[in-house]
């Protein structure tokens, strides 16, 4: 059942972005829009609204430089320019003459028509992206309380955790990607958007990976090498290619649908073999993060202006997200446990050994042979002393075991002489 879910998923996907890929916006080829453009291009209004930003000669003619050197760059940020001006209250004029037509709303360069607040392009969305950066950030500092505060460390101070290093990257770029996710629909020009897309990439290929070395448990740095190396490879290549050659949406689309969905597909299946305590929640991100992602191929005007299929994609990753990072926080806590055990199971044998050794001579005595023996082994009184710590910082059940083997010690040093 579930393979041919996923079968008709990735029919259903293929489809779709071929579909989105030859479909252009329909209000860019208005001819009233159109008009409506050349007029403020020429004349820096629309209707009664005259833009002081449009740089015009003493005859009415436009000034002879491209609409992005008519200010200074802060001054675009802070206000709105010609050309946005133009494109926007061309739209809005435009849009009330077709609904009073009855029709409905159409796209205007590759965008439906969100209306501004305080100058924010798609305020829905700002608002779901820091959200989610600060659901990030939350989920992020968690993990890292409970390893360095929480869990027990290493003589070294570094978490037993393998996978922890991964884990404090995944959420720096999450940060990173949800930031520049904010900025672009607060403002959409060429550098914002490049940003976040070149950031959408990044956390999407860097997901990929961390997927396929936690479900493989993949733990020799060399081993990770190889198998990060290729996909980084591809990802870096491809962010230098929406940068500096084409910003290409529709394959951009491909690869960041097909990245998704691999990784998608890989935390179902280990999910799915896996005796994970936590994996439930592992098939609630998975079956979420899929079913959201039809958001973003099924596209839908914004309500009242504002809320779009791509806002609300952005709202569903909020609960989504804490979601993942509790998984992750119960994944540190799982791989942790089995170490500490495994580390007292290695104590344990030590302490048969002593312990039968000792138990041996009824009158406290120990024979020449049963001497040498003790004596081979004092070297691994220092391992000892490496196991204690661990067990000291281990869960209180330990403590009885820890007992023993510090009485074990003192004896074996007096008898070693």
């Amino acid at each position: 059942m579930l393979k041919h879910y996923w079968v008709a998923f990735f029919v259903v996907v293929s489809w779709v972005v071929r579909f989105r890929v030859i479909d252009a916006s329909a209000g860019d080829a208005d001819p009233h829009y159109r008009a409506c453009l050349q007029e403020c291009e020429e004349t820096g209004c629309v209707a009664q609204r005259c833009f002081p930003h449009c740089n015009f000669t003493s005859g009415g003619g436009s000034v002879d430089r491209p609409w992005f050197l008519q200010e200074h760059l802060y001054l675009q940020w802070k206000q709105w320019d010609c050309q946005g001006n133009c494109r926007y209250y061309c739209m809005v004029d435009r849009e009330k003459e077709r609904e009073a037509a009855g029709y409905g709303p159409v796209k205007y360069h590759g965008k439906w028509p969100f209306k501004r607040v305080y100058g924010i392009q798609e305020p829905a969305s700002v608002v779901f992206s820091l959200l989610n950066l600060a659901m990030h950030f939350h989920g992020w500092v968690s993990l890292l309380i409970l390893l360095f505060y929480k869990l027990p460390l290493r003589r070294d101070k570094k978490a037993y955790y393998d996978y922890a290093s991964l884990w404090h990257i995944y959420g720096l770029l999450s940060l990173n990607s949800w930031f520049w996710s904010a900025v672009f629909h607060s403002r959409d020009v060429d550098l914002t958007e490049k940003l976040d897309y070149s950031s959408a990439v990044a956390i999407l290929g860097y997901s990929l990976i961390l997927s396929i070395l936690r479900s493989l448990n993949v733990r020799e740095d060399a081993v990770r090498v190889m198998v990060a190396a290729p996909l980084l490879a591809f990802v870096t290549t491809h962010i230098l290619y929406l940068n500096f050659y084409k910003l290409d949406y529709g394959w951009n689309m491909k690869v960041c649908v097909i990245m998704g969905v691999a990784q998608l597909l890989i935390w179902a299946i280990w999910a799915g073999v896996t005796r994970h305590p936590s994996r439930w929640k592992l098939w609630v991100v998975v079956v979420g993060g899929g079913l959201a992602m039809l958001l973003e191929i099924y596209d839908f005007p914004p309500y009242e202006g504002f809320l779009d299929a791509h806002a609300v994609w952005h709202a569903t990753t909020i609960p989504l997200t804490y979601i993942w990072w509790s998984f992750i926080r119960d994944d540190a806590e799982f791989l942790t446990s089995n170490q500490v055990k495994k580390l007292a199971k290695k104590a344990k044998c030590y302490l048969n050994f002593w312990e039968v050794t000792f138990t041996s001579s009824q009158d406290g005595e120990v024979t020449a042979e049963e001497l040498r023996r003790i004596m081979d082994y004092k070297e691994n009184i220092r391992n000892m002393s490496v196991i204690a710590m661990s067990i000291m910082g281990s869960q209180p059940l330990q403590i009885p075991l820890l007992l023993l083997l510090v009485s074990l010690h003192k004896k074996l040093l007096v008898m070693s002489g």
